[in-house]
């Protein structure tokens, strides 16, 4: 009387659990790390807010030229702060539209996940079709250009840059810059983004592994 052998179950090796990542962990690891630190250095360099706020520092300028003397002098000085003004602007507006913000959150995942940290070894399956690099990056290409100019997110951020910037210049123009502290913080200032400037490069060596292996 023969005997049947019991079916083989099959087992999921380390190997193949850690080739189905949907995102190549090392680069996004370095990816959130380095914004990380570059939001905490960008954020170390502001200056007091008590020193912001300062009413008896303001005072009407005299005509155009001052005023514009005077947001150039303290965007050098208080730039930090100004940034962290429109930021906290633009994320006020975001919360205060959820529709807005979860479209852009998944606007934002979508190039994370779908491209920017997915292993290039693993192509995009969706219902069964896979899709090559360049189709992934012109599907959400498109996806963007719907996200940002037909729908209320693109007139929602514009809007609250706008508001930002105005508040920034109106603050810059009626505050009276201190020509002492000025003259010494002046140089280090290079560039009306520098700050911004330096995270975003920053952030872009930690994603630009994982962009050029799918080049």
């Amino acid at each position: 009387m023969s005997s049947t052998a019991p079916p083989v179950l099959p087992v999921s090796t380390p190997q193949s659990v850690e080739s189905q990542q949907p995102v190549a962990t090392p680069a996004f690891r370095a990816f959130i790390s380095r914004l990380n630190d570059s939001l905490r250095n960008g954020l170390s360099q502001r200056r007091p807010w008590a020193e912001l706020a300062d009413r008896s520092a303001f005072s009407k300028p005299e005509n155009l030229s001052e005023a514009t003397l005077r947001v150039r002098k303290n965007y050098s000085y208080f730039r930090v702060n100004y940034l962290a003004v429109i930021g906290l602007i633009l994320a006020f507006s975001l919360l205060s539209h959820p529709f807005s913000l979860l479209l852009l959150l998944g606007l934002l995942c979508s190039w994370i996940f779908l491209y920017l940290f997915r292993p290039a070894d693993q192509p995009l399956v969706i219902f069964g079709r896979t899709y090559t690099d360049r189709e992934t990056l012109g599907i959400l290409v498109i996806f963007s250009v719907i996200v940002v100019f037909l729908t209320t997110v693109g007139s929602l951020l514009i809007s609250a840059l706008l508001v930002g910037v105005g508040l920034v210049c109106a603050h810059g123009a009626f505050r009276v810059p201190e020509d002492l502290f000025l003259d010494e913080q002046e140089p280090a200032a290079t560039g009306f983004l520098s700050f911004l400037g330096g995270a975003a490069s920053n952030v872009a060596a930690a994603a630009a592994p994982a962009v050029v292996a799918r080049v």
